[in-house]
């Protein structure tokens, strides 16, 4: 799951910057920034839940 959520975290990037270029009206791009903002949140809760230890696995 960890690099999942690190193929997520440019995805969102790329979304934000798409919708930047593609979309002239000012309501549409701050609706397509906040998505791709949270498609990257989304991709870094991911990527850091990956790399979390299990409570199992932390005991000798």
């Amino acid at each position: 799951m960890k690099y999942a959520g690190l193929l997520v975290m440019p995805t969102g990037f790329f979304l934000t910057l798409a919708a930047l270029v593609l979309f002239v009206d000012p309501g549409k791009q701050a609706a397509f920034v906040v998505c791709g903002v949270l498609v990257e949140a989304l991709g870094l809760a991911v990527a850091v839940r990956g790399h979390m230890l299990n409570r199992g696995d932390a005991r000798p």
